[in-house]
């Protein structure tokens, strides 16, 4: 729980987390180091200075590592994990739901653990979606449409095979696609991450909540236009919210867009851990406002009534998280911070 400097708590779900091994160990060729190394250029880039973490343990934390920077020393109620395989970089995949779902074993209160799947893989992926729906009766997936697959080097939300994975969700019930539509990672396609297929996707399946990670950037513009015109389209903050301290003018320029653009109610929280750990974020992230000529000229205001939104409020409601029924699950525990 994130208490303010006010004294009043607020109920936070981070809404994109990993429990990664991309340790040398793991890697099983150049390009597991490189996705890593590009991975550790962001956290290094963006973070402040006592924020930084060892190449070592950026490569593989504990789950004891996770649990506290979310939980004991982070302003997390419930985390999201993101499961993301990239199997072709990596010899027992980077941050697979077998992974993820070992650690939610020991706290099921905090985590919610998501699947994902490749729509190139054919009938296997159709097995694979009932497979996660049955083991782990999951809520929601991750798609990461320029993760390699052999000789393809990148596949399209709106590809036959996907189609028939999406319909396959929508009947089974797994509500929240979240999608990789941001910053390109070596050796991925910066082309393979274009947000235009969600368009198409979004419209095909009203039933399915679209949950567009690090809000498309960089093409900010193009996402803002397509998540106005389809209500299902929501925006994720991962990526972009580090730019609150390293270029605070910038991100107040994205916050603005997307207020003015999609509204309060369709923009979601999440740390992106462990490229940054979700403390100094929310304690930045509600002392911030928008710059004043930027705000005046979008005609919005970062209210602490919108903050509150943004950092659960949103997500509790796609994932039907009974807030009050959690807080007294969670009642109790020591694991909760006041912002300094």
């Amino acid at each position: 729980m994130f208490r303010t400097p006010e004294g009043k708590d607020i109920f936070v779900v981070d809404g994109h987390t990993h429990f990664w091994d991309g340790s040398p160990d793991n890697q099983k060729n150049v390009h597991g180091k490189q996705f890593i190394d590009c991975f550790y250029a962001y956290h290094t880039g963006l973070s402040p200075k006592d924020q930084l973490w060892e190449k070592s343990k950026f490569e593989k934390y504990s789950a004891d590592d996770l649990y506290r920077d979310l939980f004991i020393d982070g302003p997390d109620d419930v985390a999201i994990v993101q499961s993301t395989y990239l199997k072709d970089f990596y010899k027992d995949g980077f941050n697979t739901i077998e992974r993820n779902a070992e650690v939610a074993k020991r706290y099921p209160e905090r985590f919610i653990v998501n699947g994902a799947f490749d729509p190139r893989d054919g009938e296997k992926a159709l097995e694979y979606i009932h497979f996660l729906k049955e083991t782990y009766n999951v809520k929601g997936v991750k798609m990461y449409t320029a993760e390699w697959n052999g000789a393809s080097k990148g596949w399209k939300l709106t590809d036959p095979d996907a189609y028939k994975c999406f319909e396959l969700c929508d009947k089974l019930g797994i509500r929240n696609i979240h999608v990789h539509k941001g910053p390109t990672i070596i050796p991925l396609s910066k082309d393979a991450f274009d947000v235009h297929d969600v368009d198409y996707a979004a419209t095909d399946f009203q039933g399915l909540n679209w949950i567009i990670e690090h809000c498309g950037l960089p093409r900010l513009d193009d996402f803002c236009w397509i998540a106005t015109q389809e209500t299902n389209v929501y925006g994720g903050l991962a990526v972009a919210l580090p730019f609150i301290h390293s270029r605070p003018r910038y991100f107040g320029e994205v916050i603005a867009e997307l207020l003015f653009w999609i509204g309060p109610e369709k923009i979601l929280f999440g740390s992106d851990y462990a490229i940054w750990t979700p403390r100094w974020l929310v304690e930045k992230f509600w002392a911030y406002q928008i710059p004043e000529d930027i705000a005046a000229e979008r005609g919005v205001q970062l209210t602490d009534e919108i903050k509150e939104k943004i950092l659960g409020l949103n997500a509790a409601r796609l994932y039907s998280i009974d807030i009050e029924a959690k807080k007294k699950a969670l009642a109790g525990s020591p694991f909760s911070i006041a912002a300094e």
